[in-house]
């Protein structure tokens, strides 16, 4: 068990889930927004095949298809997602990472090595729940 203070040194590398459902450009708006809805996710990261993270499909992006009269499964996530993303590193500390979440209003993060190659995500639940479990002696579901 660890205190608040020491909590704030953690980094991304001790929240992140390792296992990411990642997709391409080419894959379509109805298969990324099944991932979605299926899988509990509020985005998916799309990669290019050396696994860069070339942007991100969120409900948002999906929605604002379908808003425009676009059917899902004509369009594709190299059409409709977001290019400019934001990311961490593994080393991206704690505190920092929550400010970029509650200032961009995202709900995950990827992470990214130095060559900008996934390494992860980090939703705000991973947080809480590493926070819960890092500062609570017994801490049950």
């Amino acid at each position: 068990m660890i205190g608040p203070q020491e909590f704030a040194l953690l980094k991304a590398e001790h929240f992140m889930q390792d296992v990411v459902s990642y997709y391409s450009v080419e894959d379509t708006g109805d298969k990324l927004a099944g991932a979605i809805t299926e899988g509990g996710f509020g985005s998916v990261p799309i990669l290019a095949s050396d696994r860069k993270v070339m942007g991100i499909v969120s409900e948002f992006d999906l929605l604002e298809a379908i808003a425009n009269g676009k059917e899902l499964s004509r369009v594709t996530a190299g059409e409709i997602m977001t290019r400019e993303i934001n990311s961490v590193t593994p080393d991206t500390p704690v505190l920092e990472i929550i400010q970029l979440l509650q200032s961009k209003h995202l709900i995950r993060i990827p992470v990214v090595d130095v060559n900008g190659v996934l390494a992860g995500i980090v939703a705000r639940r991973d947080i809480l729940l590493g926070y819960l479990r890092a500062t609570k002696p017994i801490w049950t579901f």
